[in-house]
């Protein structure tokens, strides 16, 4: 078999009672399939919780830490998302050295340069977008160098105007192996105002569904005034309601191997290391939709990696006709599945496969989380020395 150029990963997540991503009236996202409605998780929601399982605070306090954490890396570049990337990171410095007029003239042509043409037109009309620490510190150290060679606010707008005609993403990228940071490299950017500075998403991540038909309900809940007397009216002082689901879920996500260690910078090592930490991350980490009142904390009951050089599949198809909401009943499906792809087109993947079922696999091997997230980093190595 030739080296892999596709990382498949599978995964099976088990929630009871828990709201795990809303919609914008506040219930449980849906999807309808086989005729049957889902409760759904959007590939947006997972992808957030993979990237924030170390997060900080606007004081730097940690908030999560988990060990597999991308932050972690050897190798990790940050990056910000905001519509006020300019504003906080390039031009709140120059306010504290800088005479105001001199900096409010360098302003409207770095917001223009970042957010595009209607970048003037207030933070409301930029696109929200993610910069890497590198074209970040970029654009702080043009900044201030424009304001330290302008004598005045007249010659700080005649300077920077000059400037930014030759100015763009591929300036603010010359250099960095990460340009756009390491989310970026791994989920992409979309940039409006330069689709030069696109980044496409090797990591492609499918929204996750129930493998049976939804299961929801309305939780009604009160709270009570504990400082209330007696002699005062009665019962709770306030009444909600909010639905609550449980379900087995089916996640899909695949891996452009060759396209991901592009975007490290050609680091296949890092890469490598990238992948194993995925693996645990879409594993482990659950989305944290409602903590306090849910505990929505699962880990994956089951997990299929597959590597190959053929387009991939999804097996979204194993749950067309509902399953019961049961794990063992789901692998089971999933199995047949897979036997029929394998029968009808023989791509011939290497596989391995973390399976808390009662159901064999068709005779693949299994591991611990461990065992996979080595042996995912493994085939990028493969890659490596071809």
């Amino acid at each position: 078999m030739t080296a892999p150029r596709f990382l498949q990963i599978h995964s099976l997540h088990s929630y009871t009672a828990a709201l795990l991503n809303r919609d914008d009236s506040g219930l449980a996202k849906r999807l309808t399939f086989g005729g049957v409605s889902r409760t759904r998780i959007s590939s947006q929601c997972l992808k957030r919780h993979w990237r924030m399982a170390r997060e900080v605070d606007g004081d730097g306090r940690v908030i999560r830490n988990d060990p597999h954490a991308l932050q972690h890396l050897a190798g990790y570049v940050d990056s910000s998302r905001s519509r006020e990337l300019v504003t906080e990171k390039v031009i709140a410095p120059l306010r504290k050295r800088f005479p105001e007029d001199v900096v409010a003239a360098l302003e409207p042509e770095f917001q223009k340069l970042v957010y595009g043409d209607k970048a003037d037109k207030g933070k409301k009309s930029r696109q929200t977008l993610l910069l890497g620490k590198p074209e970040l510190e970029w654009l702080a150290r043009e900044a201030e160098r424009l304001a330290t060679e302008a004598s005045d606010a007249a010659a700080a707008k005649k300077a920077v105007a000059e400037w930014s005609k030759s100015k763009t993403y591929k300036a603010m990228s010359e250099n960095a192996a990460l340009p756009g940071g390491l989310v970026a490299a791994l989920f992409g950017r979309m940039v409006t105002s330069d689709p030069a500075a696109n980044i496409d998403a090797p990591v492609h991540v499918a929204h996750a569904f129930t493998v049976h038909g939804e299961e929801s309900e309305s939780d009604y809940f009160t709270a009570v005034d504990d400082l209330k007397r007696d002699e005062d009216d009665s019962g709770a002082d306030t009444i909600q309601e909010t639905e609550i689901t449980s379900g087995l879920f089916y996640g899909y996500v695949v891996i452009d191997l060759p396209a991901l260690i592009a975007n490290c910078g050609g680091d296949a090592d890092l890469a490598g290391r990238v992948v194993h930490n995925l693996v645990h991350l879409i594993a482990e980490v659950s989305p944290g939709a409602k903590l306090g009142s849910t505990a929505p904390y699962s880990r994956a009951g089951f997990m299929l990696l597959e590597a190959g050089d053929r387009q991939p599949r999804s097996l979204a198809e194993s749950y067309r006709k509902p399953s019961k909401p049961d794990l063992d009943a789901a692998v089971g499906h999933l199995g047949k599945q897979l036997a029929k792809f394998d029968h009808a087109y023989a791509t011939g993947e290497s596989r391995i496969c973390l399976n808390l079922s009662d159901v064999p696999l068709g005779g693949l091997p299994t591991g611990s989380i461990a065992d996979l997230g080595q042996w995912a980093q493994a085939k990028v190595a493969e890659l490596a020395d071809v």
